[in-house]
């Protein structure tokens, strides 16, 4: 069934709906759920299909991320909830619990949050390690880990009611931004990694992006309980004004070096999750009607860069999984299609903007 709420905020008779169920359709018929892994890639893949259920209520798409996670449940995954990138799936386990509230869905997410809680290492701060329990290369900070595991406090806040997890994603975003956002309103990719250096003033587009995806849906769920924070509001506005200069104005997109226009690709992941929350903040009022057009443009190219290959619609132009690194690292990651986080990251930006 779809969501309600969901369905009341966006608009399941759009375009844009239509097209992402093209995609999704095609995307599930190429990749079995059997064979997906407990990993973020495949985690925010199931993610978007989530949000897309909720709105549509295509059983399909249900199935498809039930069944991913059934496996799991039946064969084991807690001794996979190790670091940042293996707190994706428990998003699908969450909608799960939600519609169904067995308890076996809820437990996924409660492991999710004692590994969060207890089990992470974390800086003296108190940010959480992206390499999570491991410490080989020390206790690090990397930009991912905002979108990876803060989409299971802030969708587990929301639904619980329980104000602490929202109170734990402020609290990372505080010290993730102290430690990495520029006064350009950019955010480095990580701090205190010792494995490979970072050029100073380059900025990677999809880690950008992760953090403002998130971070508007947290402030849409701190909204609809009446409260806001406005710290938080502040440091993620001062990263919009950047995305809106960095905008290439003759597709819409955005460079995987984004604060160098012309020296590497344009970039569709993070181009659609850029999408996702600059309309979840327009829509939500964090963010005013001078986004619109910025919006309207990264969708259409967005579009463009959904190509019919034989076997229904297929997202290309997504940068493949990148680690930290310099600029040339950056620039020279490989360029996928039909990437499982890429087309998730566009079915989150279809359906967030279905109403605008």
């Amino acid at each position: 069934m779809p969501d309600e709420r969901f369905v009341a905020a966006l608009d399941p008779a759009s375009p844009r709906v239509a097209l992402a169920k093209a995609i999704a359709d095609g995307y599930i018929r190429r990749h079995p759920s059997l064979e997906q892994t407990w990993d973020w890639g495949d985690g925010v893949a199931m993610f978007g299909m989530v949000d897309l259920y909720r709105l549509t209520g295509e059983p399909q798409l249900r199935d498809y991320y039930q069944a991913f996670i059934d496996r799991f449940v039946e064969n084991g995954y807690d001794f996979l909830i190790v670091a940042s990138d293996r707190c994706p799936p428990a998003l699908s386990a969450l909608a799960l619990y939600e519609e169904t509230c067995e308890e076996p869905y809820r437990q996924v997410v409660t492991d999710t949050l004692t590994y969060l809680y207890d089990e992470a290492l974390r800086t003296e701060d108190g940010g959480i390690n992206h390499l999570g329990t491991q410490d080989i290369f020390g206790v690090s900070l990397w930009l991912d880990s905002l979108f990876m595991f803060g989409n299971v406090l802030i969708r587990w806040g929301e639904l619980s009611g329980e104000a602490r997890h929202l109170d734990e994603y402020h609290d990372q975003f505080s010290i993730f931004s102290g430690h990495l956002q520029d006064d350009s309103g950019w955010f480095t990719h990580a701090y205190d990694w010792p494995v490979s250096a970072q050029d100073p003033d380059v900025f990677w587009a999809r880690g950008n992006a992760w953090v403002t995806a998130a971070t508007y849906d947290y402030l849409r769920v701190r909204k609809a309980r009446g409260e806001s924070d406005p710290e938080v509001e502040a440091a993620v506005a001062a990263q919009v004004q950047a995305i809106l200069d960095a905008q290439d104005p003759a597709t819409g997109l955005w460079w995987t070096v984004v604060n160098r226009p012309g020296e590497t690709y344009l970039e569709t992941s993070a181009s659609a999750l850029f999408a996702v929350g600059l309309a979840r903040g327009l829509r939500e009022g964090f963010l005013g009607e001078e986004v619109r057009p910025a919006i309207e443009a990264a969708m259409a190219g967005i579009e463009a860069m959904v190509v019919d290959q034989g076997d229904g619609p297929v997202v290309t132009g997504i940068s493949g999984p990148t680690t930290v690194g310099d600029f040339d690292h950056y620039a020279s990651i490989e360029v996928v299609d039909d990437l499982h986080y890429g087309v998730g990251a566009v079915l989150l930006a279809l359906v967030e903007t279905s109403d605008l």
